[in-house]
Order: structure tokens, then sequence, then C-alpha cells
């Protein structure tokens, strides 16, 4: 096996690829891919740490950030500028755009970040066409808009394998396995459900990988792959959404087609033509459900709610979060708050800190003074 980082990647690559699997190969396979997934994250912390940027990282602003991503020409640019008035270049030709241009879309109150991304390309997670940079770069936002021009559907499956292999995992929650390490003692297996898809060997095996003495409590029917996901802390789970562009450009009977054949892999789908504009609000209210955003409306004590510039805050947040947002010192003097709305018991509720907001209440918050 090569000394070298990379030499390594390869050799494990080429034994997975080479090794039939089957009962008696599982135990073997399972940890040289455990093996090669410690790897890829030891080679990806060693190039973000020597990387410079290269304009492609951009600062956060707004309620929340969705990163537009696909292959060159599908029609981001076109997208971003109909959605936000930005001035993304667009031209009839690849890779327009070469560095991230932001934009941000005003809707129902909240002020939504997008980021047009540079073209992705097949190879980009082992760093063909500036890739790495482009990945690295979308790691940090809460929604992603997979772009796919309708005439190559096929695309999809590339910019998902590239996603994948950068460690990009799209809606999917974290695998629910705790690792609790210790001194001594070895590896010991605990599963609160029946594991369909591993036995304890294999699991043994691949967790040997990661840690020497630890209780492993495993939580899900989980897979090879997942349980290898557990342990690299090089994972970013994030929401999805596939966008068909120029849907113009063919029949409703091939549209309808596609649109059918990439739901079937649970992945929510929209057609439209950033082009004539078509299908833009439908694509604006998916964003919006997507991201859970709250709106909560706030009401000064003896005074009117200002029901057109709500306070944005992501679903499943309290009255704490609302505090902080507004100013530092509100949580300081908190007294008590007041709820109307979905949240509230009854109209005007007193509610302390820790009381879950819900979509459109109304709050008022009193303060020490």
């Amino acid at each position: 096996m090569g000394s070298g980082l990379e030499e390594q990647i390869k050799d494990i690559e080429d034994e997975i690829f080479n090794t039939k699997k089957n009962k008696a190969t599982e135990h073997h396979i399972g940890k040289l891919k455990a093996k090669l997934a410690r790897l890829r994250d030891e080679s990806e912390n060693r190039k973000r740490s020597g990387a410079k940027g290269i304009g492609f990282s951009i600062k956060k602003s707004g309620d929340a950030t969705v990163g537009l991503i696909g292959f060159p020409s599908v029609g981001k640019s076109t997208l971003l500028n109909q959605l936000t008035g930005a001035k993304s270049k667009i031209g009839a030709y690849d890779f327009t755009t070469l560095k991230t241009i932001p934009g941000i879309m005003k809707y129902k109150g909240s002020d939504i970040q997008l980021l047009d991304m540079p073209g992705l390309i097949a190879g980009a997670s082992k760093g063909k066409g500036r890739g790495r940079e482009v990945l690295s770069a979308i790691r940090n936002v809460d929604l992603l808009l997979l772009l796919i021009d309708t005439q190559r559907p096929k695309n999809l499956e590339v910019i998902e394998k590239e996603l994948y292999g950068a460690g990009l995992r799209l809606n999917q929650k974290k695998p629910d396995v705790v690792v609790t390490r210790k001194g001594s003692g070895g590896i010991t297996i605990n599963s609160t459900v029946k594991l369909t898809n591993l036995d304890e060997r294999v699991v043994k095996s691949i967790t040997s990988e990661f840690v020497i003495n630890a209780d492993i409590t495993i939580r899900e029917d989980i897979t090879e792959d997942r349980l290898i996901d557990s342990f690299s802390k090089n994972r970013v789970y994030v929401e999805a959404l596939v966008v068909i562009n120029k849907k113009d450009l063919v029949s409703n009977e091939i549209l309808d087609e596609t649109v059918k054949k990439i739901e079937k892999t649970g992945l929510t789908v929209l057609a439209l033509s950033a082009k004539n504009g078509s299908g833009l609000d439908e694509l604006r209210g998916a964003i919006f459900s997507h991201l859970k955003l709250t709106r909560i409306y706030m009401k000064p004590v003896g005074n009117k709610a200002d029901y057109n510039q709500p306070l944005i805050l992501k679903e499943g947040t309290a009255v704490e979060d609302a505090c902080k947002k507004l100013h530092r010192d509100f949580k300081k003097n908190f007294r008590f708050a007041m709820i109307w709305g979905a949240s509230a018991k009854h109209a005007g509720q007193k509610v302390g800190l820790d009381h879950k907001l819900k979509d459109e209440d109304v709050l008022t918050i009193v303060v020490w003074k």
C-alpha cells in the first residue's frame, strides 16, 4: 500500500471494487469502507486547513441562506436574478459564474439570501473544475436548490453523487447513534431496535476504525454507510429541493414523466422556466416552507401588533430566541411574555422564556426597567 494519503485512499477504493460482496466478505468490506471514510476525512481536513480563499465562500445574511447548485449553463444566474433582482452575469456558455453571487429574496416578511454558485461538474468532489471549493462553500447553507435542465435530467444523479462524495447528506437526519468513549474495556454494542442490515461483528469492525474503547448505543435500524457517517466529523445534513428549469423546451408528457421519476426517490420537485418567469411563485413558497421559518408579530406593551415586519425565527424556537434576536438586554431584563395565537392556551397567555412559539404568533415581551 502506498505511503501517501491519496495513494492509501486509491488502494482501498480498488480493493473494495475488486472484492465480491457476500456474507463471508461483508465484515472485511465494512472495515475497508470505514477506513476509507476516515482517510478521506483526514485528507479533506488537510486540504481545508491549507486552502486559501478564492472568493467562493460568502458572509451569510438575512433570515436563512439558500444555495443554487447545478451544472454550468443550467440557468442558476437567470433564476437568481428573477427571484432577487441581483445582477449575476448571464451567458449562453459554460462557466459564466466564476464566483458566488448573492441576492436577497423577500417573501412573507422574510429576507432569504440566495447564492448563485459556480457550475458543478462530474468529478467535483475529487477537485475537478475547482469542485472542492464550490462544495466547501455550500456546506453552510440552510437549503439547497438542485437545478437541472429539463433536457438533461440524468445530471441530477451526477450532482447527488458529487454531493454525497463531499460529505453532504440530503434530506437526512443525523444517524441515531450515541458514542460514549471510555478509558478501557473495548467496544460494547447496545441496540434499542432490531438490526436487519448489520450484525454485531460488522458493527464492531466498523467502529474499531474510529474508537478503541467505547459504549455504542444504536437507536435506528442502521445501514453500513449510516453507521460510518455517525463517526465522521465531516458530514453535513441539509434540506434540498430539485428544480427543473427550461420546462418550456419539452412537452408536458416528458416533463410529467421526469417529475414522477425524481419524486419516486423521495425528493420534492418543482418545474419552471426561469427565463419566462413561469413557476417562480410556487418556488418561493416551497423555499419558505422547506426552510421551516416562523413569523412572529411583535406587540409592544399598550400598542397594536406590527403585522408588516414580522420577526423571523426557525421553527420550534422559544421566547428566549426571540429575546436574543431582538436585543441582548431583553433576555437579561426579562420579566414575562404574553402570547396570542396557535401556541397560546388562551389569548394573552403569560409565558416564560422556554415557551415554544408557532407561526404567526403575536408576542409581547415585558422587561424590568
